[in-house]
């Protein structure tokens, strides 16, 4: 059976009329029922829906203007044409105030009823379109933990809302704490993959050495400890998603292996001579500049080019402006109602060193921050004094010292130093993450640090 044009209910008490109407819409393509009234019509609504109402403006009994409130209080959205005689137009203009697309004088001209509904199922199309993304852009919203106003948020729920449908491979970027697997799950549970499995691992956490075997899996005697066949992560989410963390901590060696993975849409076990074909997307994030890393010779340039065709850049928490306060908010009510204690909100002294604070480590820091406050709070609400040194020591850096000096006095010096330090290890060393912690500029944190002689402590090599 050939598709239709639309769905159309003809309403009017005039057989003639209907029978007239029904072949030529038939004709033009159009799905066709057709009843004598307003009490008709509501009946044949509740059994199935139409894409378009064309209907009498004068009937026996209810009238058009009833038919369109009654079916405008079900859906403001239906779309309703009246039909009216020369002497009615006024009724039937009064009709398009209150809903109606259009009116058409009887008698009716073929051409002009052709045209209008052509404009009418423009209009019904434009507005499926936009139901149909609405409903995505609300499905995305209201993923669990994903919270966010600002701009920024906004842009990442529409990128993720356009492309978590397609196959394409995406590189989420951002700073550790921003909510990158998050993300990556909302992409996968947005997808046609949504009932396979989403396979995640971080790669910074696993071995160079048994990296290999965690992705691709191995055979039985491949190795020592290797005692059974084991699959990896690529085999146990075939028709899934993988999610690969920290992308940027992968070695170079263990970077060519994927890329073939990639490409060839197949994996050899380690130890094995059989190339096992599968069928996965690929999802990956990093915290680092991995056009940098490149450069430095860290990352293969073949291999970002093939993760990075579509790419969502997650802001850090100091960027989202009330976002901050939002998620507070949010962490509060939460952890009140996990923990039974009854904290209502949070006062504006704290709610002001919140805001003033640089939130190293994003939303997962706000979030812990706040489960702590919570447990300490002494009253209904959190106070500056509930919460953590990091967060208060940092405000005072900035102008609001939330303790007062003992009687004995400070070292100001190793205060300094200490703060310093504290800031270089929330940035995990790099001097153009931890100077915007402390209000300064990169040459002035790097004179500081060379005056205090502070280094980075060397990692313990275990023997």
């Amino acid at each position: 059976m050939a598709a239709t044009l639309g769905s159309i209910l003809i309403v009017d008490d005039e057989k003639g009329q209907r029978d007239i109407l029904t072949v030529i819409l038939q004709k033009e393509g159009y799905d066709v029922a057709d009843v004598p009234g307003v009490r008709e019509a509501l009946e044949q609504l509740d059994r199935r829906e139409f894409d378009l109402i064309l209907t009498d403006l004068k009937m026996q009994g209810q009238s058009g203007l009833d038919l369109l409130e009654a079916v405008q209080a079900a859906d403001p959205q239906q779309c309703v044409i009246i039909m009216t005689a020369h002497g009615t137009v006024d009724s039937a203009v009064e009709a398009m105030k209150k809903g109606a697309f259009d009116y058409l004088e009887k008698p009716l001209e073929r051409d002009n009823l052709i045209l209008t509904l052509r404009r009418a199922f423009e209009r019904i199309g434009l507005v499926r379109e936009n139901r149909v993304l609405l409903k995505r852009v609300e499905q995305i919203q209201t993923i669990p933990n994903i919270l966010g106003e600002h701009p920024k948020m906004r842009e990442v729920f529409r990128i993720v809302s356009k492309i978590a449908a397609t196959s394409s491979t995406v590189l989420i970027v951002g700073e550790s704490g921003t909510g990158k697997e998050l993300v990556a799950r909302a992409i996968h549970d947005g997808s046609q993959r949504r009932d396979k499995p989403f396979m995640a691992i971080n790669c910074a956490a696993i071995p160079d050495s048994l990296m290999e075997s965690e992705l691709f899996g191995h055979e039985k005697g491949s190795f020592t400890g290797a005692n059974v066949r084991e699959i990896g992560i690529f085999e146990a989410a075939n028709g899934g998603t993988v999610f690969l963390d920290e992308i940027g901590e992968m070695n170079v060696a263990m970077q060519a292996k994927l890329l073939r993975a990639i490409q060839e849409r197949e994996i050899r076990r380690v130890g094995g001579k059989v190339n096992v074909p599968l069928d996965v997307r690929i999802l990956s994030a990093t915290n680092k500049e991995l056009e940098q890393e490149i450069r430095r010779g860290n990352f293969r340039e073949d291999l970002f080019y093939r993760l990075n065709v579509i790419r969502i850049n997650l802001p850090a928490l100091r960027e989202r402006g009330n976002d901050v306060k939002n998620l507070a908010d949010f962490f509060v009510k939460k952890y009140s109602q996990s923990s039974g204690i009854a904290v209502e909100g949070i006062s504006k002294p704290a709610l002001k060193l919140l805001m003033n604070y640089a939130w190293p480590g994003n939303v997962r820091q706000l979030e812990s921050v706040i489960e702590r406050s919570v447990l300490m709070a002494e009253s209904n609400y959190i106070e500056p004094e509930d919460l953590p040194a990091e967060v208060t020591l940092t405000s005072a850096l900035s102008g609001g010292i939330p303790f007062d000096l003992p009687p004995e006095g400070i070292a100001f010096e190793e205060l300094e130093k200490g703060i310093i330090v504290l800031a270089m290890e929330r940035a995990d060393w790099v001097i153009g993450k931890a100077a915007p912690l402390l209000g300064m500029s990169y040459k002035t944190l790097q004179y500081r640090l060379d005056k205090f002689g502070i280094k980075r402590p060397e990692k313990r090599v275990k023997l």
